[in-house]
């Protein structure tokens, strides 16, 4: 199924793989959806398959896809006798990173690619939930998809999405670029083209509105921080886009 914005929470891709040429986003629940990824995809003319692994999608073949997009879930990188499919979807990051094309992961995304990469995820102390930020590291802020957002100005904190008490180490070779009190590793480069982010940057307004049933009590996503996040995502997604296919 070819994707075209955020319409995918009750479809599934059929068990044939992801043609040549397109992209791959691996959904986990019906509520997180792609939101600003999709429409960057999109915007930048490239084709993308939502495969579900809720509804029992298979995963594509490594080879077969042009970039991989990993999103969030409440499963945990260890849950895989409820979930056996972690552990394929870990094989399936690994060998796209190695292949050298472009990975996207979010949250568990992001937790499930540093596990594939032979690091560490376990359980925080604290649930980090809500509209917040990170703060870039040093790397952060001379990185191609994060560093150009306050054009070398002193700023540094990122507004983003938090929605996790799992956290993960820095793979080995991979470059550390954001960090909070609490979670001090909230994203790393692996190479050129294969990025993990705890946190969000991808919520849309109709995105919030399919999250808020299922978050805690007190917490809300909405107003004028809710939209700076937005407009900072859509600027940074555009970047990794650009990087993904060669055209920066």
């Amino acid at each position: 199924m070819e994707h075209r914005h955020n319409d995918t929470n009750d479809r599934a891709v059929g068990p044939r793989p992801s043609a040549p040429g397109r992209w791959a986003v691996v959904q986990h629940v019906s509520h997180e959806g792609a939101g600003l990824i999709g429409e960057t995809l999109d915007g930048a003319g490239l084709a993308f398959d939502v495969v579900r692994m809720d509804l029992g999608a298979a995963l594509p073949e490594p080879r077969s896809i042009a970039g991989l997009v990993v999103m969030g879930g409440p499963m945990g990188v260890h849950d895989t006798d409820a979930h056996p499919w972690l552990q394929a979807e870990r094989e399936l990051i690994r060998a796209v990173v190695d292949n050298g094309r472009p990975v996207l992961g979010v949250c568990l995304g992001a937790q499930q690619m540093a596990a594939a990469l032979g690091a560490e995820v376990t359980t925080g102390p604290v649930a980090e939930i809500g509209l917040g930020e990170v703060e870039l590291t040093a790397s952060g802020r001379r990185d191609p998809v994060f560093g150009p957002e306050y054009g070398g100005l002193a700023e540094t904190a990122l507004p983003c999405v938090h929605w996790h008490q799992d956290t993960f180490s820095i793979p080995d070779g991979a470059v550390h670029l954001a960090a909070t009190r609490e979670f001090p590793n909230q994203a790393f480069r692996m190479g050129e083209r294969a990025y993990g982010l705890q946190f969000h940057v991808e919520v849309t307004d109709s995105l919030a509105a399919t999250w808020r049933p299922h978050l805690p009590d007190g917490v809300t996503l909405d107003g004028p921080r809710l939209t700076q996040v937005e407009t900072v995502g859509r600027r940074l997604l555009r970047r990794f886009v650009e990087r993904a296919e060669g055209r920066r």
